[in-house]
């Protein structure tokens, strides 16, 4: 296993000069070293192909005793100083101070066909971030950051990746729902890939220290590292910078939205500065269409994360991104600027979506107000979103009135659909075939188009849950089975019938499928 690596961020930003792992406030630096904690038994259950090839590895390398001991941190690879990122952030609003990482483990960098990846290990122990935790993770959270991470590469939303998923052989003591019922899981690590694991948090901490210094330096790094198209460091380039962010952050959203993805937890500590989804923790899709929403536990009485918000959250993150660039500005107005050009940017942004989503491609004013009457009766009767909007593209536009029927499969309890509802259906529906008539597309080249816009197949919570207890019990092959099913979540798949299903029943209230904690 031979690696071409990098350590841009270890040469050219400053480090902690303690190295002594020991919780602590870390002051003019931007990470400590750290080294991996040893495992008992490891095992490596699962390694993504698809990653394995985009960092130059081989099936036989990831069979290796070399890849077994370095990616579950038993090993060091030489020439490398593991390190952990010294970051803070707003946590649910409020400002928390240091946060940093406190379970994860960066190796090093490394470069494949001219891209720079950074490769991470998260449950390998404690760092000095690790505050009164342990550094540690179970197979719960790791089956899902696994799954999740590659899920959302090939659903084409800008995404950290994912090499493997490994069992530790060691029991880790979790608290699941913070109800004082803690008990002792399996251990875990995942691999994290990603081009950086920089967060808006990076910035805000060393603004609010009043490290102008250390935060002109990173910011100088970042630009050199991952937006060098935007020039040499200036006033204007820092402005270039945070718009970039911005726009990328925008498209990230957008792309969510499109999925029925829901972060969960949105803290300004979990927002990459590339505008990548980052920290799979108390996620999941929408299975009924309800905007209000929110995975997480720790959000459900003010639901700040709740998935018609995300947006809106977005923004106030960006917001806190601004203010702490601001000190390299030194001027409001461009940035405020930015800010305002993201609000008007999503509104169009989210526009053009929704009408790719029904198989609208050209622009009408009134399509604004028919988006508004279908995400009304999504909400009138209990609508499974994913497939409600697959099955939308098998409209007949000449035969509106039998158009209820193709789309009751994504209806939970038909004995709620009465005349009413039924009624707002039927106009929605004759409204929704008389705009289709003003496109040129035909109806199949229509269904082709919004079934590339529209996934069959999301890693729903239920489906993780499976693999979950499958793989506690020392079966991995549902595992491999939804790994394998979520490459391709805009193809037919006619032998994976069985997970283009609404929620079961079961699921509905089920810890894990319903909501789920940061500590999941």
């Amino acid at each position: 296993m031979k690696f071409n690596l990098k350590d841009r961020f270890t040469s050219q930003l400053p480090a902690d000069p303690i190295l002594e792992n020991s919780r602590r406030q870390v002051s003019n630096a931007c990470f400590s070293y750290v080294t991996p904690k040893k495992t008992a038994n490891p095992e490596i259950i699962h390694v993504s192909d698809d990653m394995l090839r985009t960092l130059g590895l081989t099936k036989k390398d990831s069979a290796t005793k070399e890849f077994l001991n370095v990616f579950t941190g038993n090993s060091v690879m030489p020439n490398t100083k593991p390190y952990a990122m010294c970051y803070g952030g707003h946590q649910f609003g409020n400002w928390a101070g240091q946060l940093g990482d406190g379970r994860a483990i960066n190796l090093a960098e490394v470069e494949h066909n001219n891209k720079i990846w950074a490769l991470q290990l998260k449950g390998a122990g404690e760092t000095p971030y690790s505050r009164s935790a342990d550094g540690l993770a179970v197979l719960r959270s790791s089956v899902r950051e696994y799954l999740c991470s590659e899920a959302m590469y090939h659903l084409g939303v800008p995404t950290t990746r994912a090499l493997s998923l490994a069992l530790t052989g060691d029991n880790v003591l979790r608290d699941m729902l913070y109800n004082g019922n803690a008990a002792y899981e399996k251990g875990a690590v995942v691999t994290r890939v990603a081009p950086s694991f920089l967060r808006f948090g990076s910035f805000q901490l060393l603004a609010a220290k009043e490290d102008i210094s250390t935060l002109t330096t990173l910011v100088n790094y970042t630009i050199k590292n991952h937006y060098s198209h935007l020039g040499n460091p200036s006033k204007e380039t820092y402005i270039a910078f945070f718009k970039e962010v911005a726009e990328r952050t925008l498209e990230m959203i957008v792309h969510w939205q499109r999925v029925g993805f829901v972060h969960g937890v949105m803290n300004t500590d979990n927002m990459s500065i590339l505008g990548l989804t980052i920290d799979y923790g108390p996620y999941g899709w929408l299975d009924d269409y309800n905007p209000d929403w929110t995975p997480n536990t720790t959000d459900a009485e003010n639901r700040r994360y709740r998935y018609n918000n995300q947006p809106n959250v977005g923004l106030w993150n960006l917001f806190q991104l601004a203010n702490a660039l601001f000190p390299l500005v030194n001027e409001a107005a461009p940035l405020e600027t930015i800010l305002d050009d993201y609000k008007l940017g999503y509104d169009k942004a989210s526009l053009k979506m929704m009408r790719s989503k029904i198989g609208l491609f050209t622009e009408f004013d009134t399509d604004y107000k028919l988006i508004e009457q279908l995400e009304e009766n999504l909400q009138r009767i209990e609508t499974d979103m994913t497939i409600f909007y697959r099955n939308l593209s098998t409209f007949n536009k000449n035969a509106p009135k039998e158009a209820l029927n193709s789309i009751k499969e994504a209806f939970y309890n038909t004995n709620t659909l009465t005349d009413d509802v039924k009624t707002h259906w039927n106009n929605w529906f004759t409204s929704y075939a008389s705009r289709l008539k003003l496109e040129k597309t035909t109806d199949d080249e229509r269904k082709v188009k919004m079934n590339l816009t529209n996934p069959k197949y999301v890693l729903r919570n239920y489906m993780a849950q499976l693999a979950i207890d499958a793989a506690d019990n020392g079966n991995y092959a549902v595992l491999d089975e939804l790994y394998q099913l979520l490459k391709n979540p805009y193809k037919e798949q006619p032998e994976h019938q069985k997970w283009f299903a609404k929620r079961p029943d079961w699921a509905k209230h089920k810890v894990g499928c319903s909501m789920l904690s940061c500590s999941s």
